[in-house]
């Protein structure tokens, strides 16, 4: 049986490591956020 990975199920674990990178390194905020939506915009956009 395949693991079927899909947005829902990664959407956490991304949330997760971002905040643990950002309380590492606060300057990577900026990057992070604007990757995240770059992220879900494609994802969306592509998704339908």
């Amino acid at each position: 049986m395949p693991v079927e990975i899909n947005i829902v199920t990664l959407q956490p674990i991304i949330a997760l490591i971002a905040g643990v990178l950002i309380l590492i390194m606060p300057r990577l905020l900026n990057f992070i956020v604007a990757i995240y939506l770059i992220f879900i915009g494609l994802s969306g956009l592509l998704g339908h």
